[in-house]
This record gives structure tokens, C-alpha cells and sequence, in this order.
């Protein structure tokens, strides 16, 4: 087995007020409510079934498989999480019923290695059969990155000897060689994982198999269309009639691709895999593939808030600047997909242009969505919500005004316990002899760089302001210290131990490379609330404008500004008055501005037409996207009319 990564998060303490409510809540009470979720015993929740179909498989029980096909994927990303907490603090009991898990999985694996309970339970003669709609590929895939994270975090072997015979029979099934399978999955999710695997037992063929599961895509002919065509199929998800290729970024070939397009989070999957592949491989065509499809999507279909994915029919990506508000779907899995695609290119290309997209993911659509308590979960994050057209079998039934207690497709709740659950491992990057400094999140760190530990504390209130002190302590060591310049930044000034100093400044990173031992570096860089102004090409947006503060997109909520939000107007060269309150939901900065609003001078309820309306002068508070949704229903708005 391979030895433990630079950067381990049992190394990484955050001790960060504005995380902490989220990192803490992880260990405290996200996980043991999912724990009561996947086993079916939280009232008035949609039943998961998923354990209870690993008991069934097991031959502990007798029953029937219930829930989705991809059901199993829910308790490896429940898994996954549970390895991250482990990692960074002891939990005997959280272990235990970890181990209780993962022996409960190995009872279910057949003989031969396979292990997906819809197959082995409802379609046993169908493996294999419809990598279009089956998931097998997919739950495989986040089972990999479970046992690989448990491994990483408990030294424990079960789960990951259990994935390796798994890996071990895809990769004798598929392949370009003659008798194997030439398919390939369609949700990707195994290609990254398969990294992953690689990255751990440095078994090369886990490593081929994701780049022919990448190479293989979208080759002609299409094999979902074949698949699709042979006699006896039929279709697990009734959408997929008509069944666009488009969907799966499966139309043509990776290399040939330049639009974001189909299911936003396969696409970002796919893309995290070719991204990993072009750093392990060297491969210069691939990495530049990464970056077209990267700068389409964040530059002309990706929300303010970081979200992706514009259509609520099949969660997909549509056209250029098509980016409507209240019936956008922007799945919060999608959001998170798009960090990690967006981490690995920061690393790769040292460019930290990337992180920023990256923290504008997690200071908003990520955080969105989880509630404060961590028991109830956004899927769709909408930038507009009117609870009043939210309604069933509508245009915008997926669009929630109050967040949920689980899914029948759950994928969304499990995806943030694994990514806030983890998260110490994104503050810092470590390259040869170079430290990376990329999030602004208090915390205590020992990493390894060249060979020799290295000290760091970050102590910040960030996003409170931007001023930051870094503490190094090691033996004397010779290091580059890189310190990411947020985009948004309208100053930066940097100390070394009290004395300004001037640094090299490359790719979005200020570098100060020199001798280490006992320092400290004072980091200050300014920004403030400003309006930013909606490129006219965006439709929903023309003539519009949205209030951004550092990392932060800002809302206005019902509870604090009256209804009828859409007919809030902002001065275009407004001044925003900051207010933190340290009481509201977990410590708040709040920003108060004047606008104005449109009322009509008569009473027309009964006409959707007017006589021409008035503006009446008005004081509105605009709170962080992120933190919306967890007071009164109600209300809410990113984007106002200038």
C-alpha cells in the first residue's frame, strides 16, 4: 500500500467560527441523523431502504429491493463521510457503526466480486446490460471512494480488499480487448474513483481501466443507442425515451468536446476524471480539453452563486447565458462536482483563478444546502423562490421554499456530509516545495513539504475582512509559501514577520520563497459589498443586478423585507451599511441598503394589467445566500432590477 498524502486531515484541525457550525455539525448530528435516515426510522422522511436492501442481499432478511437502482450509492457517500470524520478525530462508536456497515456490504458481495444489490436482488440477468440507466458502474464507483478514504483514515483493510475484487471483475470485463465489454458508464463516478484506488495500492491496471473508461466514451458507435436497440430492453427511467447521447457526454469523444453540456453532474465527474488522468498521464491534450470545457462552463452557464445545471427537465446544462432564476435547477451535487473539478485544476495548473469558483461554491450553493441543524437538505437551488408557484405537477415542482428531510433520490444530502466532512484537506495544496495557501479557514496544520513537517497556523475571521496571519514553525527548511489572491481582492499587502514586503506574483498567487523556521506572515487585502451588473446576454438578468461581498453572494428574504421582492429596485452606485450580528443564524454579517419599490397607485387585484406604477423610497437587508431558508417561509431574491 501506498503511504499517506502530504496533506491528511488527522493533521488538519479547523478551529473557525464561521465553518466550525458546519465541520462540528458534521460529527454531531448530520451523521447520526443519516444513520436513522438510511436505516428507515425518521418519521414523515421518505423511506431510504438502502441498508435494509444490503441486509436483504446479505441474506440477512427476506424482501423485496426497494428504492432507486442507484439506492446503494447513499451508504458509501455516508461511508465516505464517516472515514473523513474518523480521520480527523477518534470516534469508537461512529467506527463501530462504520464496521457494522462494511461487514454488512462484504456479506452482500457475490462470490466473483460483483456487488450492487438491484442486480444481484431484481435484474440478475441483466448485469452489465444497461450501463445507460443501470448505475452499477456509478455505485461502484463511490463504494471505491469509500473504502479508499476508510482505508486512508483507520488503517482497515475489509472494505477496500472487498472493492478490489470488485474492481478487479469490471476490469476483466471491460476493455477495448477482444471478448470484453467496450462500454463504459453513464453516470461517470468509477473513472475518479479508479484514481483513487491506484493512488493507494499502486495496482497500474485500476489506473487503465479509468482512462479507457474515459477514451472509450463517445466512440461510434454510441453503445447507450446499441444498448438501447437490443431486443427485450427496456428503459429503468422514463425519460430516457428518445434518449439523447448529449445526456451523458457520451456524443462524441472527450477530446472533441468544447461545451458544457447533458447532466450537469456527470459532466463534472467526467471532468474531475480527466483532469486527474491528464496530471497521472502527462497527457497535455487532455488537460487542455479540461480548461476549454472548465472556462464554458464558469463563464457563460454557470449562476453567481456557483451553481450549474439551468434545467429542471433532466438537470441538464442548456445554451450559453440561458441561466433563468426561479426554475433553475442547480443541483447542490452539481456544485459540489464543480469544486472538485476545480481543486484538481488548481493543482495541476497552479493557476488559483480556480479556487476562486471553487470557495464561491461553498460559501454559497454548498452551504445552501444544508440547514443549520443538518436535518433537512436543499436538492435545487433556485437564485428567485415565490412559495406560492412552487406547486406539484408544475413547471416548478422542484423548486422547495423549505428544505427537506431526505429525497427518493438522496444523492444530495450524503455528497455535503463527505464534503464539509473533508474539507481541512482543500485550505492547503502541496507541490514539491511548495505550500499553497488556497482557503482562508482558521485553523492548526501539520504538513509535510520535501520530506519535513511543517507548522501552520492560520488564524482569520475571513469573510468577515480579509485579514489573515499565518504562523510557520518547522527546523529550518527552504520552501515557496504561495498565498492565493482572490480575484475580488481591490488590495493585498503582505508582512513578513512585521516588514512589508514585495512578492513574485504568478497565476492569481503571491510566492515568497526562503529560508523557514520561526515566522509569520500577515496577510491584509480589502473588499467590500458591490453591485454586480448581469451581462445582457443573460435574459432572465438584463437590466439587473446582484450584491456580492467577497466569496459571497447576497439574498433578500421575505422575513426581513416584506413580498413581493421581484419589485425591488437598487441604486446602481448604492453604499451598503455592514451590521455582524453575532445572534443570527450563527453570526451574520448583514448588509442594509436603500432602494426603492414599485407599487401601484390603485388597488387591480382583478387585472394583470396597470395604470403606470409608483416608486415608494425603502429600506432593505440583504443576508448570504448560503444562509437563506432557515428562518420563516417565505420569500427570496438574488437578482434586482437597477
Amino acid at each position: 500500500m501506498q503511504g499517506k498524502n502530504a496533506i491528511s486531515l488527522r493533521n488538519i484541525h479547523i478551529n473557525d467560527k464561521y465553518w466550525n457550525r458546519y465541520t462540528k455539525l458534521i460529527e454531531e448530528s448530520v451523521l447520526p441523523y443519516q444513520w436513522q435516515i438510511l436505516n428507515d426510522n425518521v418519521p414523515d422522511a421518505p423511506p431510504s431502504y438502502c441498508l435494509e436492501n444490503f441486509r436483504i442481499a446479505a441474506g440477512d432478511k427476506k424482501g423485496i429491493r426497494k428504492g432507486t437502482v442507484f439506492q446503494d450509492s447513499d451508504a458509501a457517500k455516508w461511508l465516505e463521510a464517516v472515514a473523513y470524520t474518523l480521520e480527523s478525530k477518534e470516534n469508537p462508536e461512529l467506527e463501530a457503526q462504520a464496521d457494522s456497515v462494511i461487514d454488512l456490504i462484504c456479506r452482500a458481495q457475490e462470490k466473483n466480486g460483483y456487488l450492487d444489490t438491484y442486480y444481484t436482488l431484481v435484474e440478475p440477468e441483466n448485469k452489465w446490460k444497461n450501463l445507460c440507466e443501470g448505475h452499477e458502474l456509478y455505485c461502484a464507483g463511490h463504494l471505491i471512494e469509500a473504502a479508499v478514504a476508510y482505508y486512508n483514515a483507520t488503517g482497515k483493510t475489509k472494505l477496500l480488499d472487498c472493492v478490489c475484487r470488485l474492481a478487479d471483475l469490471i476490469s476483466d470485463t471491460f476493455g477495448f480487448e477482444k471478448g470484453k465489454i467496450q462500454g463504459y458508464p453513464g453516470h461517470p463516478e468509477i473513472e475518479l474513483a479508479l484514481v483513487k484506488l491506484y493512488k493507494v495500492t499502486l495496482n497500474k491496471k485500476y489506473l487503465e481501466l479509468a482512462t479507457y473508461f474515459v477514451d472509450a466514451r463517445g466512440q461510434s458507435p454510441n453503445i447507450f443507442l446499441e444498448e438501447i436497440k437490443q431486443p427485450g430492453f427496456k428503459h429503468i427511467f422514463h425519460d430516457f425515451n428518445n434518449y439523447d447521447p448529449k445526456y451523458s457526454q457520451s456524443h462524441i469523444p472527450v477530446r472533441q468536446q468544447t461545451t458544457a453540456v447533458g447532466h450537469a453532474v456527470r459532466a463534472v465527474y467526467l471532468y474531475c476524471a480527466m483532469a486527474d488522468l491528464a496530471r497521472l498521464n502527462g497527457d497535455e491534450t487532455l488537460l487542455e480539453r479540461c480548461k476549454i470545457l472548465w472556462n464554458n462552463m464558469v463563464k457563460r452557464r454557470m449562476y453567481i452563486t456557483a451553481g450549474i445545471g439551468s434545467s429542471g427537465f433532466l438537470e441538464c446544462f442548456t445554451a450559453d447565458y440561458d441561466l433563468p432564476n426561479d426554475s433553475n435547477y442547480s443541483e447542490t451535487c452539481a456544485s459540489i462536482g464543480l469544486a472538485l473539478f476545480g481543486f484538481r485544476m488548481a493543482h495541476l495548473t497552479k493557476d488559483a483563478s480556480y479556487i476562486d469558483i471553487c470557495e464561491r461554491a461553498l460559501y454559497n450553493t454548498i452551504r445552501a444546502g444544508i440547514s443549520l441543524e443538518g436535518n433537512s437538505y436543499f436538492y435545487v437551488n433556485p437564485l428567485e423562490v415565490w412559495p406560492d408557484i412552487c406547486l406539484e405537477k408544475s413547471s416548478r415542482a422542484h423548486v422547495k421554499a423549505v428544505r427537506q428531510k431526505w429525497f427518493d433520490v438522496a444523492c444530495c444530502p450524503t455528497n455535503i456530509a463527505r464534503t464539509f466532512a473533508s474539507l481541512g484537506q482543500y485550505i492547503y495544496d502541496v507541490s514539491d516545495k511548495d505550500v499553497y495557501v488556497n482557503l482562508f479557514i482558521q485553523n492548526d496544520s501539520k504538513i509535510m513539504v520535501d520530506g519535513k513537517d511543517i507548522c501552520l497556523k492560520m488564524e482569520t475571521v475571513y469573510p468577515r475582512n480579509g485579514k489573515i496571519k499565518v504562523s510557520v514553525k518547522c527546523e529550518k527548511s527552504e520552501f515557496s509559501l504561495n498565498i492565493r489572491k482572490p480575484l475580488f481582492a481591490s488590495s493585498f499587502c503582505i508582512k513578513l514577520n512585521g516588514k512589508e514586503i514585495n512578492c513574485i506574483f504568478e497565476k492569481n498567487y503571491y510566492s515568497i520563497n526562503r529560508i523557514w523556521e520561526n515566522d509569520s506572515i500577515e496577510i491584509d487585502f480589502d473588499f467590500a459589498a458591490k453591485l454586480v451588473f448581469a451581462n445582457p446576454l443573460v435574459r432572465a438578468n438584463c437590466g439587473k443586478a446582484a450584491i456580492l461581498r467577497g466569496p459571497e453572494v447576497y439574498c433578500l428574504e421575505e422575513c426581513d423585507n416584506g413580498d413581493d421582492l421581484a419589485a425591488v429596485y437598487v441604486e446602481a452606485k448604492n453604499k451598503f451599511t455592514e451590521e455582524w450580528d453575532e445572534n443570527l443564524l450563527g453570526g451574520t454579517l448583514l448588509l442594509h441598503f436603500k432602494g426603492k419599490k414599485l407599487f401601484l397607485k390603485h388597488d387591480t387585484e382583478d387585472s394583470v394589467s396597470a395604470e403606470a406604477p409608483v416608486f415608494k423610497e425603502k429600506d432593505f437587508t440583504a443576508i448570504p445566500y448560503g444562509s437563506w431558508g432557515n428562518r420563516k417561509t417565505g420569500e427570496m431574491i438574488v437578482w434586482l432590477h437597477v
